[in-house]
């Protein structure tokens, strides 16, 4: 889990073990929990629902998106909603996880404006407005009708959101009209595209983008790759890439394994009803990269799976600016092992 990404590191000469430096910190992680205002819009469109009819949806529509259907298979505003109830807890997490580690590389980001592509009931909208208190200008684009309409509707009550403008149209379309945006996003869509479609679009939102680019994806094999072509062809156009990776050179990570992080949120229980499940939470994978018009100005190693604690060491998988390492803290050096027990998939450390 990204709970600590961003957190300042330092190595000392003379243990050259990895420490956290707590006096560094600038900024607080925003929770990857739904904010109050929208669960209580949220709470209100349950009143008069089935839950089993809305997990019925939730799961034709989840078949649909696998089977590579995407959104088309929602129409109507139940179908909206099933799917909000399903997937917006977690796709909120991935998104406010990725943002957490954008500001833990760039403190002092404070974007204006904001540009969400494919933005569905605005999920990734509301993370945005969470993490980052400047926003002031919010562009949405979505083809679909039914998501866009109850976007709007949670939005209606919002004391920052209740002037978004939400553009209804294709995404290459409706993002040539658009004005470009201190952050543009896109999240969990672009695998609802073809391979050709998808490189347009990666270059049509980096032409928006005056600051920062962030693209999230499902954090699988297919996920990965979707990310990783759209990282390579815009570092070729002179992006920079802030997050995850600690350099702008080719991922070093070879198959069978692949660059993804896991986020744990907890379920409410409509969201367990419609998700036909006990657990009380879930971790969501996500892959996903922060492209920044300027290099940042520090380049963390990132920690690529969950660290191993053993009675003798703590061990952890890093991917640094020259490339895969790792690195282990024994036991015996106290201050340093109690400071790696910190350590989370995902963290940025120097």
């Amino acid at each position: 889990m990204i709970q600590y990404a961003g957190l300042p590191m330092i190595v000392t000469a003379a243990s050259a073990y990895w420490m956290p430096a707590f006096a560094g910190m600038t900024r607080a992680m925003t929770s990857p929990d739904l904010p109050a205002e929208l669960k209580a819009a949220l709470d209100a469109k349950l009143v008069g629902l089935s839950r089993n009819d809305a997990a019925e949806r939730a799961a034709a529509i989840s078949r649909t998106y696998r089977d590579g259907g995407g959104s088309g298979a929602i129409q109507s505003a139940t179908d909206a909603l099933a799917y909000a109830l399903a997937r917006m807890p977690a796709t909120y997490a991935a998104v406010t996880a990725s943002l957490n580690a954008l500001v833990g590389i760039r403190p002092d980001f404070a974007p204006k404006s904001l540009l969400d592509v494919g933005a569905g009931p605005g999920t990734a909208t509301w993370a945005a407005a969470e993490v980052f208190p400047s926003l002031a200008d919010f562009a949405l684009l979505d083809a679909n009708h039914a998501l866009r309409a109850l976007a709007l509707d949670l939005m209606r009550d919002s004391t920052r959101l209740r002037e978004t403008g939400y553009e209804r149209g294709e995404a290459r379309a409706a993002l040539a009209k658009a004005d470009a945006a201190d952050l543009v996003m896109a999240s969990y869509m672009i695998g609802e595209i073809g391979d050709a479609e998808q490189r347009a679009l990666a270059e049509m939102m980096w032409e928006k983008t005056r600051d920062a680019l962030l693209v999230v994806e499902p954090g699988t094999p297919a996920g990965y790759a979707r990310i990783i072509a759209l990282r390579e062809r815009l570092i070729a156009l002179g992006a920079h890439v802030a997050a995850p990776c600690p350099h702008d050179g080719a991922c070093p990570i070879q198959a069978p394994d692949w660059c993804h992080f896991t986020q744990r949120l907890q379920r409410s229980r409509a969201h367990q009803q419609v998700k036909g499940v006990e657990l009380p939470f879930e971790d969501e994978k996500f892959a996903y990269v922060a492209l920044t018009r300027a290099p940042a100005a520090q380049r963390r190693s990132r920690i690529l799976a969950q660290p191993v604690v053993t009675k003798v060491e703590i061990s952890a998988k890093l991917c640094t600016p020259t490339g895969l390492a790792a690195t282990s803290v024994p036991r015996r050096a106290k201050a340093e092992y109690a400071s790696a027990r910190r350590w989370r998939w995902g963290d940025a450390i120097n």
